[in-house]
């Protein structure tokens, strides 16, 4: 609170502001006298009862003073000066209340306190007749959580009952009465309960008269309104329901059912017209008894032309002094016309008022209530004409009002009996059709001129038996309100008349709503509930019923409601367009026991305070029947006062707060929310009174005009709406602290400065069209007949201005407004220190304000120039140029520019807009967007002397200046305008200073959108996306006519890099789809390309087409040709190495390819098991080949088809018989032979059997040929052209390149990269560098470097390595794991590994070649025994692994765990056999127990474990004891299958070995020495033990690939042990 104070105290003496003045009602003459006892506190709010009151001061605390009974002390029960309420000391109260006799405060959280009178438990405490100091009141929700509080925002108090508003907008209740609006009979309520009517609703505020109760509700959002037509129970009438939560709220302008109280038609029939039965009605526990007397006098009410719209309803507020008897005063109420000036309104009015109320009641007479006296209550038109009608044209009468300008409330007159009254509410259903069809006319949808009103109101008057005459007239006259509430767009009657009609084309004005400023601003989309007694009138339902629940007030739907005032038996409503005349608008209203204040704008801004009501009589006089009220609010003298801001009224005395204007800071807020009121009046009336009418004329012009004026229209009925709550939150600012630095304009200036815009924008845009002149005839009659009001309107005084000036100086009004806010806020810049920040945050946003207004004033002169320019311009160009949003820049009608080699006769002339350059000719033009144009000067050497080079996508021309200057100002011209072009804020002032400095030229790289027009390629394709002079260059997208796409990267107007592209296939109605590299315009690198027919190609491109190595995928594995290839493609066909999979036929080729056809060596396996290798042909087997079947049946030979024998060959049969000669027919279907058959000899060596596999792969393409595409496209991506030629660093930049621009592409889609792969992409943007000799050290991290590059597929060798992967399981798997392949497989990785080499030993130079040793950097440490003999181990004799640098060693831990599978299963299908063998013998011999087993194998006694150690116990092996001994080297010698490499294997051997020694070692306690005799047998016991499934394999595997120079070292002798133990167990059978 300190800085706040300390603020405020800045701008001036905080002494100065809320002083209290206090007046006694009944007599406006007396002075205001200053409260009694009270000091110099600042008050911000007060509250008056009927004896006492209460004041919020500025620092939080609450003081009581009068008459305060339930004190606890004598003294302090009538104090002399205001008393501190220390209960709530410390607590910072925000708002405060008082009822008749209670009070209520409500704290900065939320806590709402209450004291007083509580005999009806208003006070929310049960059984206590006073609270003496304000008690805390606990509000729980139970729906939420009931341990919550419910926080207040503010509190209303009656005579017997409290209503609190809530932080979440919901109303809660306690005390007695209907007026609390709750669903109970157990009075009182003490516990605050929610009045579940309004739940789910938000309410703005609460107000609370003596016994009834008022609510203010934000109108629910248009969609959320389903208008359902169904009928009352009571009355059989057509209502409108609106659902909320779930109850009903019944709705209709023609019918209304009062909650709790029936009527029914019958009813209303029997009541006659003299004598009325009185009917009575119970309506809640205190029994309030009805009656339906005749009614003798209406209310009228008195006004006065500074009265605003105030709506009064009801009751003893205005007293009158005539009784006016019978209907047939009604006529002279109709013919109010005649009295032209507000003077003679008011004297007639004064003629019309009639006897106090009071006296009335105490007469017998109930007084007639009325509506809130506004012109909504139009009767159903549709009623039959019968009698009833000159009723409902009376009642009519008594209702209307025009809203809001010159009058501010109805005059009524008239004895209408009640029945007549049931006769309006029960008037003939509604047409559904126009129900449903129209809405709501909203806020400002009512006319407000003098002229307006009275017609309407003597057209009421006629009788008139034809529906059309009245629906006719009235749309001319007054608008009128169809029957869905809340509904928010605004349309004229003539529309609705339309929409019955069902004609075509309808206008309407938009919502004028904006959710953004909603949320900070008061809304004015406002409906009013009511609901408590009514007896006086004062709920504004029409009636005097009461109502138990909330209802809406029908007649002030639409009304901008902004504040409800309840006085004791009479409502006020405050409208947010408050005006009365141009002048003078009411702002703040007050509303006592039976009178009312206003407070009013006036010419210097300071506020007139206007009383109402009651007048006690003078000394004397004390006749009661001239007991009467003021005629008219009379303004009380104040103005020596300072300037109000806030009126306060009770019972018998009122009170004002005022501050003193210090500095003149009071008076400048009082000024703009003064000014901002009437700007609000006028914009209104811009809408009522033009817009309005002019949008609802039939024929307003070409659909284009429609729309563009349309667009001004909503564009200003938003900013009116704005100007509004901008109105009504400063009505309530001024109620408040009065800080600068919270005034709206200032904390959300973007708010007000955007709909300025908007506007400005939507208007220029108008004017450029050519404005109001584009209007058809209609509308120019109505401007024409209205040029006076247009001219009063826009304050155009002089008389010969032309219509259309006045017209624009009208719609330019709000730029106008703008240089206001400017000079107001600068004069509140004034009252605070040049350093304060308030200084500084009011210069700024005036300047801000400024700087807009400016601006806007030149987008004016734009549009008025590029008009001008329009109307000289030629016809034909025009209407294809001319557009809305477009601006004249400049242009060459001087001959000041000239084309470069243009013919003599020829015309150029070129026209510069802000979005395009025109180059018009003859009857030609042609449009060049700026966003896609480069304009440079040329330099005087290029012989253009005062040459401009324009380039555009497609054309490049120069253009010839006469002057430099020209050319000077031609190019600034060029270059802003693209430059605006690109930013596209053209239409948006620079807020704020500094970022108004203009770019000296545009940037050659930008993004555009640009169709091509010449171009053959491209013609008519559409381009967005990145641009370097004049070339699409970067990521973009190209859209051509047929459904052709490409998106991605560009260079120089080619499509080059990483793109997707689309080709629509229209036969098959799918499309193709590329998704890889380009280059230059067409497909080249990697890419994948899925076809229409659905086959999938994934490869490499050049040229469009599919040329390296590739994988295509032909249909869905259910289709009927699924098929694979995977290998080279030249120039679109299969060319080089291939493997080709049919999966139909389960056959799968290994070969050469030529043209699409298998040509030249190859190998095919089928799924039977087949197999053959040799030449092939045209797709065919010819020539020489061997097949081989299942069951190695040999056939060696000529073919001539496949599978089809021809010619010479032998056939040899699985036992060694063979058969030589000439052999036909196809293979398994019985073949021709002749020939001779050979049975050998049984007793030649069985050496010679298997001759014939060992000729197997002669015919087959050998290792090195294969993938010969793969590997060239790993050295060209390194920069090589041929394997090994090329420079180092160039392969090292382009991996480098490649890493980068890959990771760039993920980057887009970083959920193709984990977390580990991007940080070995980070580690292998090192480049291992290697300097001095070559060592382990350095082995080692090319090692760990070659890891990590095969990793990740974005390095070129580990892409190598992907693709190698693949295409080896696509070879070896499914129908190739054929056992006869295995030779094929085992070549092919050696291959591998060979050509691998080749790579990395480009890359790193320093490596050794194959099989040379790198010298160790450090002496072995200790010298180990070896393992067999007793000699120290010598290098020269078994090198250690890992120090001869091969192939094997550095890329197999690569390679082969990636291909192991495919490979390990060939060698289990090989050894099928054998290993069947082994594993029978290993399950026999392991049935016997360890000791029995080591006997059998004949391992030395001294070997045998005699105990084991068996969890730290050591154990006796006993006879029985199994799978015990050497335990550790069995689960060590198991290893071997968790590993892949032959190395790795070895190691395993190894330790296997070393484990056994170290059992032998702990048993026999001694060092020795191992022969190879003692070793065998305990190795062979270890390997049984171990039952390996698969050993066989393991072994042939090994041997395989084992590096050469590890034979003879000991790892070798250890390996053949293990051999030798595998191949004697296959023997172990024989014994």
């Amino acid at each position: 609170m300190d800085s706040k104070k300390r603020s405020s105290t800045e701008a001036e003496g905080s002494k100065e502001r809320g002083l209290v003045h206090v007046w006694q009602a009944g007599s406006y003459s007396v002075t205001p006298e200053r409260l009694p006892g009270w000091g110099g506190k600042t008050v911000l709010q007060a509250a008056l009862g009927v004896k006492h009151g209460v004041l919020l001061t500025e620092d939080g605390e609450v003081y009581s003073f009068g008459t305060l009974p339930w004190r606890s002390e004598p003294a302090e029960i009538c104090p002399s000066s205001p008393i501190l309420e220390n209960a709530l000391v410390g607590q910072y109260v925000v708002t405060v209340a008082s009822g008749s006799f209670h009070s209520g405060a409500v704290t900065e959280s939320g806590i709402a306190y209450m004291w007083g009178e509580n005999s009806a438990g208003q006070c929310a405490v049960a059984n206590q007749q006073y609270v003496p100091e304000p008690n805390p009141v606990s509000i729980s929700d139970s729906e939420t959580s009931s341990l919550l509080a419910v926080r207040i925002l503010q509190l209303a108090c009656g005579e017997e009952h409290t209503l609190a508003l809530s932080l979440s907008r919901e109303i809660w209740a306690w005390g007695t009465g209907c007026q609390l609006g709750l669903i109970t009979t157990a009075f009182p309520v003490t516990k605050p309960q929610k009045v579940e009517h309004l739940a789910g609703r938000v309410v703005l505020q609460v107000a609370c008269g003596a016994f009834h109760s008022l609510a203010l509700v934000q109108c629910l959002p248009s969609q959320d309104l389903k208008p359902v037509p169904e009928r009352c129970n009571q009355c059989s009438q057509l209502l409108i329901t609106m659902t909320d939560k779930e109850d009903h709220v019944i709705i209709s302008d023609s019918h209304c059912c009062p909650l709790g109280v029936t009527l029914s038609e019958s009813q209303a029939e029997n009541q006659a017209s003299t004598a009325i039965s009185p009917s009575t009605e119970t309506l809640d526990n205190q029994g309030e008894v009805f009656e339906n007397t005749l009614v003798e006098n209406d209310l009228p009410v008195a006004t006065d032309t500074n009265v605003g719209n105030v709506q009064t309803t009801g009751g003893d507020a205005i007293p009158s002094q005539q009784d006016i008897v019978g209907t047939t005063e009604i006529s002279s109420a109709r013919n109010v016309p005649s009295y032209p000036d507000t003077q003679a309104v008011n004297e007639y009015m004064q003629k019309l008022s009639d006897h106090s109320v009071r006296e009335n009641s105490e007469n017998g007479e109930k007084p007639m209530p009325s509506q809130p006296l506004v012109e909504e209550a139009v009767p159903n038109l549709h009623s039959p004409p019968t009698t009833s009608t000159s009723a409902l044209n009376s009642l009519v009468v008594s209702c209307a009002s025009a809203v809001g300008v010159r009058v501010a409330a109805t005059y009524e007159a008239g004895a209408l009996s009640l029945k007549k009254v049931m006769n309006f509410y029960s008037t003939a259903p509604c047409e559904p059709g126009t129900q449903a069809g129209s809405s709501s006319i909203g806020p400002e949808g009512l006319k407000d001129s003098r002229e307006e009103q009275v017609k309407q109101e003597s057209m009421q008057g006629k009788k008139s038996s034809s529906l059309v005459d009245i629906r006719e007239e009235e749309s001319e006259g007054g608008s009128r309100r169809l029957s869905l509430p809340g509904l928010l767009s605004q349309v004229s009657p003539r529309l609705l008349r339309k929409a019955a009609r069902v004609k075509t084309r309808t206008v309407v004005l938009t919502p004028t709503y904006s959710g953004e400023a909603d949320a900070l601003l008061p809304s004015l989309r406002t409906e009013v509930w009511t609901w408590g007694k009514g007896k006086e009138g004062q709920l504004g339902h029409g009636d005097v019923l009461p109502r138990l629940q909330p209802l809406c007030v029908k007649c002030l739907d639409g009304k901008e409601v902004i504040y409800l005032e309840a006085g004791g038996y009479h409502s006020l409503a405050l409208t947010a367009k408050s005006q009365v005349s141009s002048e003078n608008g009411v702002w703040s209203v007050a509303a006592g026991q039976d009178y009312s204040l206003f407070l009013v704008d006036t010419e210097d801004f300071q506020p007139g305070l206007y009383y109402s009501g009651r007048q006690d009589p003078a000394e004397g006089d004390n006749l009661p029947e001239n007991h009467s009220g003021t005629k008219t609010p009379v303004l009380l003298s104040c103005s020596k006062l300072g300037y109000i801001s806030r009126v306060t009224a009770g019972k018998d005395s009122y009170l004002a707060l005022v501050d003193k204007n210090v500095m003149g800071y009071i008076a400048s807020l009082h000024e703009l929310a003064t000014t901002e009121r009437r700007f609000y009046s006028k914009l209104s009336d811009i809408k009522s009174q033009i817009l309005r009418p002019l949008l609802s004329l039939e024929n307003l012009g070409t659909a284009s005009t429609v729309q563009l004026l349309q667009e001004v229209a909503s564009r200003f009925s938003k900013l009116c709406y704005l100007i509004g709550q901008h109105g009504a939150s400063l009505s309530s600012f001024l109620h408040g602290i009065k800080e600068a630095r919270s005034l709206v304009i200032l904390k959300h200036a973007s708010l007000f400065l955007d709909s300025y815009t908007e506007y400005c924008t939507s208007i220029t845009n108008f004017l450029v069209m050519g404005g109001f002149q584009l209007l058809a005839k209609p509308a120019i009659d109505f401007l024409n007949k209205n040029q006076e009001l247009l001219q009063e309107l826009s304050e155009v005084n002089d008389e010969n201005t032309q219509l259309m000036e006045i017209l624009n100086t009208l719609f330019f009004l709000p730029i106008r407004r703008l240089h206001n806010y400017a000079k107001v806020l600068l004069k509140l810049a004034t009252c605070f220190e040049v350093t304060s920040p308030e200084y500084q945050k009011l210069q700024d946003s005036s300047s801000c304000y400024e700087s807009l207004a400016l601006h806007l004033g030149r987008k004016r002169k734009e549009a008025e120039y590029t008009l001008g320019f329009w109307k000289t311009f030629p016809g034909k160009m025009t209407d294809s140029l001319r557009k809305p949003e477009r601006r004249l820049l400049c242009e060459s009608s001087n001959r000041a520019l000239s084309l470069q080699h243009a013919g003599r006769f020829s015309v150029n002339w070129f026209i510069l807009f802000n979005d395009a350059l025109v180059h018009a000719q003859f009857s030609t033009h042609h449009v060049f967007p700026l966003a896609t144009l480069w304009a440079e000067p040329l330099s005087e050497e290029a012989g253009g002397v005062n040459g401009l080079k324009i380039t555009t996508p497609e054309e490049q021309f120069t253009l010839i200046s006469s002057t430099p200057q020209e050319k000077t100002k031609w190019l600034r011209a060029i270059s802003q305008a693209v430059d605006q072009a690109l930013r596209g804020t053209s239409d948006l002032p620079p807020y704020g200073s500094g970022s108004s400095i203009q770019r000296q030229e545009p940037p050659i790289s930008r993004s555009a959108k640009y169709t091509f027009y010449k171009d053959p390629r491209l013609k008519d394709a559409a381009y967005d996306g990145r641009w370097l002079s004049g070339k699409p260059h970067g990521r973009g997208v190209l859209k051509w006519p047929d459904g052709k796409m490409y998106s991605g990267m560009f260079r120089n107007g080619l499509e080059d890099g990483y793109g997707e592209y689309r080709i629509p296939n229209k036969a098959l109605n799918k499309e193709d789809h590329y998704v890889g590299h380009w280059k230059e315009g067409k497909m080249c690198g990697q890419g994948v390309y899925s076809y229409a027919s659905g086959e999938v190609f994934e490869g490499c491109f050049q040229d469009n087409m599919r040329h390296g190595h590739g994988l295509l995928r032909s249909g869905k594995l259910t289709s009927s040709s699924p098929s694979m290839f995977i290998g080279q493609w030249v120039m679109d066909k299969k060319a080089g190495y291939g493997v080709f999979d049919d999966i139909t036929r389960g056959e799968k080729y290994m070969g050469m390819w030529q043209d699409d056809v298998c040509q030249g060596n190859g190998v095919v396996v089928t799924q039977f098991g087949l197999y053959y290798e040799g030449n092939f042909h045209l797709n065919k087997m010819m020539g020489n080949g061997v097949l081989l079947s299942e069951d190695d049946t040999i056939y060696e030979g000529e073919f001539s088809d496949d599978w089809t024998l021809s010619g010479k060959g032998t056939l040899t049969m699985p036992n060694g018989d063979y058969i030589e000669g000439y052999f036909s027919g196809e293979w398994g279907s019985g073949i021709k032979i002749t020939g001779t058959y050979f049975k050998p000899s049984l007793y030649e060596s069985d050496k010679d059997r298997p001759k014939v596999f060992r000729k197997l792969g002669n015919l087959a393409v050998s290792a090195d040929e294969k993938w010969k595409a793969v590997f060239d496209e790993c050295w060209r991506q390194l920069g090589c052209e041929n394997p090994g030629q090329g420079e180092v660093w160039k392969a090292w930049d382009n991996i480098a390149v490649a890493l980068t621009t890959n990771r760039r592409q993920h980057r887009d889609s970083p959920e193709t990269l984990s977390r580990s792969q991007t940080q070995t992409l980070e580690s292998l943007e090192f480049i291992p560098q290697h300097v001095g000799a070559f060592s382990v050290e350095k082995y080692d991290d090319i090692k760990k470097y070659l890891i990590k590059a095969c990793d990740t597929p974005l390095h070129p060798l580990g892409r190598l390595v992907e693709t190698l992967v693949a295409v080896y399981r696509m070879t070896y798997v499914g129908v190739g794991a054929n056992r006869r392949l295995l030779q094929e497989a085992v070549k092919e990785i050696k291959s591998y590994l060979k050509r691998i080499f080749q790579l990395v030993r480009f890359l790193f130079p320093e490596l050794p070649e194959e099989g040379s040793t790198i010298p160790l950097s450090a002496p072995l440490p200790t010298e180990r025994k070896s393992f067999c003999t007793g000699k120290s181990d010598s290098r020269s004799e078994s090198p250690e692994p890992g120090y001869v640098v091969t192939s094997s060693g550095l890329l197999l831990p690569v390679l082969l765990p990636r291909l192991y599978p495919p490979l390990f299963m060939l060698y289990a299908l090989d050894n099928d056999r054998e290993e069947d063998i082994y594993w029978e013998c290993v399950l026999r011999l392991n049935k016997q127990p360890d000791i029995a087993l080591l006997g059998f194998l004949g391992v030395q006694r001294k070997f045998w474990p005699a105990t084991l150690s068996v969890l730290g116990e050591s154990k006796k092996v006993l006879p029985a004891t199994k799978d015990a001994c050497f335990a550790s080297a069995v689960e060590c010698l198991q290893q071997i299958s968790t590993t892949f490499t032959p190395s790795d294997k070895l190691k395993v051997i190894q330790q296997t070995f070393e484990e056994i020694s170290q059992s032998v070692l702990a048993s026999l306690q001694e060092d020795f020495l191992w022969s190879m005799d003692d070793l065998f047998p305990v190795f062979l016991y270890v390997v049984l033990r171990a039952r390996i499934r698969n050993l066989g394999s393991e072994v042939h595997l090994i041997e395989d690939l084992m590096d050469p120079y590890l034979q003879h070292g000991e790892q070798g002798i250890m390996f053949t042990t293990l051999k030798a133990c595998y191949y004697q167990i296959q023997r172990e059978k024989l014994n």
